[in-house]
């Protein structure tokens, strides 16, 4: 068990709090990395692992929501262009631009340069960030991307947006590994029970439990703020009925999910269409693979899984407009995405916009008089926004910070980033990279850590066996698995193969399982828990969230 995890599950009933984050998905993430840069004493709570729950199943974009100009929702779109910009310019090797190579089906309820001046309008309202729009005519789309059926679309028309050149969980993990820098006390399988507030003293008292089957599990821990942020994703809503609080929003939930299947086109770009009900459909790359979806499907509860007409849905839908070499099938199938969007309305209702219509724009409430906030909706690129206004409410709320202009998120300074990559040419680091890697390892590695890579070369140095691929077709070296192990909170297999890396999304898991070196990235993250938590995560036929067809 992390030895850091340990402790700060001892300190979560050892402290009072300025305020208490429950739930660690991006919402919950960047609320306390923000709050503890900025000096506030922090803790961070999730009854499962950091984004285990919705945060790790988007479509791994950060994108200006194109999609709301169809419903005139300008204001938004702005915002979110301008969100999108901020996180290409502060994340410039994890965030970056890729372009949209959308075709525009035949018959289609907005004619070809009806949407092709949408794009224009986007790009202007984004305020040129991006590359600029460009019309495809069929010739055109026929020589750049032939995989596209031409027979049922009459054209199209490029944009850019943006993507996560790693998956959203590690993206989300690297705001608490952040948080954790800056003091916070976080801890994931802690499960709350409940808070109720205090009148006489003005705290909030929180009962929590350990969750992690480990030998800290069924631990029962009250933690102490004077704040609480429910920042609980699709459970925001249950967290407020338990501690009392009444609000004027409320959640609805849509189903998205996404199949992983092998790289359809050899271009890094993202395929753009329409589906049969008329929204965009995507085949978006995802390292050696291609993630293609996603469903909008109403559904009542946040608890989800792919369904047979799911699979039927995205694989129809791709076979009819792609020309593949052979139909895609369930068998071609290497993972799954699962998750629900959790819309926010009001509780007298949602205006009469069709729920399908709804945006993921976030919410906050605040309940002043028992200092308590809730975060309802919101979407992966709005995040940083979603940081600053918690951390300005919580300072309205009477919680002072030392440090009030502290910056709590980008990446590392470019002196920092220009000695890494001076080590490593000293080292020939480069030179090192398995002739398998789809980059080199600065790159990579620089990209993932920031600063915490000059660590691993740090590793690599004192010993040059932690510069080799330890799981045969997975980009993770001994040094990375070594340093997940100390600094990463992994309780399970499942925390590093589906959230800290992506390896669970690209190789099959059948694969996986026999896999060279993948029972020695166990002893490396477990130690003597190695085999049973090897055993746990194969023990069934899905891992969580994710499904795995027998034939590979």
């Amino acid at each position: 068990m992390p030895q850091l995890r340990i402790a700060n599950v001892q300190r979560l009933g050892e402290v009072d709090f300025d305020v208490l984050v429950v739930g660690g998905g991006i919402n919950g993430a960047v609320s306390a990395a923000c709050l503890s840069a900025r000096g506030a004493k922090v803790a961070l709570i999730d009854k499962g692992d950091f984004a285990g729950f919705t945060s790790q199943q988007s479509s791994n974009l950060a994108w200006g929501g194109i999609k709301y100009m169809e419903t005139m929702e300008f204001g938004l779109v702005r915002k979110l262009c301008m969100s999108r910009n901020h996180l290409i310019r502060s994340y410039p090797s994890t965030v970056q631009e890729i372009r949209f190579f959308a075709a525009h089906p035949r018959g289609f309820r907005h004619g070809l340069w009806k949407l092709y001046l949408g794009a224009w309008i986007y790009w202007f309202i984004g305020s040129l960030f991006t590359k600029k729009p460009r019309l495809l005519p069929q010739s055109k789309m026929a020589r750049e991307e032939p995989v596209i059926d031409l027979e049922v679309a009459d054209g199209g028309f490029e944009y850019s947006d943006a993507f996560l050149h790693d998956n959203d969980a590690r993206f989300v993990f690297n705001f608490v590994r952040g948080a954790l820098n800056y003091g916070c006390v976080a801890a994931n399988y802690v499960e709350s029970r409940g808070s109720e507030y205090d009148a006489a003293s003005g705290m909030w008292v929180t009962r929590a439990k350990d969750i992690s089957g480990s030998r800290t599990d069924g631990r029962e821990i009250t933690i102490r703020s004077r704040v609480v942020v429910n920042a609980c994703g699709p459970y925001v809503d249950s967290m407020n009925g338990n501690a009392g609080e009444k609000t004027s929003h409320h959640h609805v939930f849509s189903k998205g999910i996404h199949l992983i299947v092998d790289r359809i086109t050899p271009h890094r770009r993202v395929l753009t269409m329409f589906a049969d009900d008329g929204r965009p459909f995507f085949v978006i790359p995802m390292g050696p693979r291609s993630c293609i979806g996603t469903t909008d499907t109403r559904v009542d509860r946040p608890e989800t899984h792919v369904t047979a007409e799911d699979r039927r849905f995205v694989l129809d839908n791709i076979n009819k407009r792609l020309k593949l070499k052979k139909p895609l099938t369930e068998a071609d199938i290497i993972a799954e995405r699962c998750g629900v969007r959790p819309l926010a309305v009001t509780s007298t209702g949602n205006g009469g916009t069709d729920w399908t219509q709804l945006s993921r724009k976030h919410a906050i409430e605040v309940d002043r008089e028992r200092r308590h906030i809730s975060i309802f909706g919101g979407k992966l690129t709005d995040c940083l926004n979603v940081g600053e206004e918690i951390a300005e409410e919580v300072q309205s709320l009477g919680v002072s910070f030392p440090y009030p202009q502290a910056r709590w998120y980008g990446e590392p300074p470019d002196e920092t980033h220009r000695e890494f990559l001076h080590q490593a040419r000293l080292m020939n680091l480069d030179g090192m990279t398995p002739p398998s890697s789809s980059e080199k390892l600065t790159s990579r590695l620089w990209r993932r850590y920031g600063a915490e890579a000059l660590g691993l070369l740090e590793d690599i140095r004192a010993d040059p066996r932690m510069a080799e691929l330890v799981v045969e077709g997975a980009e993770y070296l001994r040094c990375e698995i070594a340093q997940a192990a100390r600094r990463e909170m992994i309780v399970k297999l499942d925390d590093f193969l589906r959230r800290r890396s992506k390896i669970a999304l690209v190789i099959h898991k059948d694969v996986l399982r026999d896999a060279p070196g993948l029972r020695e990235a166990c002893e490396i993250l477990f130690g003597a828990d190695a085999d049973r938590r090897f055993e746990e995560y194969f023990a069934t036929a899905d891992a969580p969230g994710t499904r795995y067809p027998v034939s590979a």
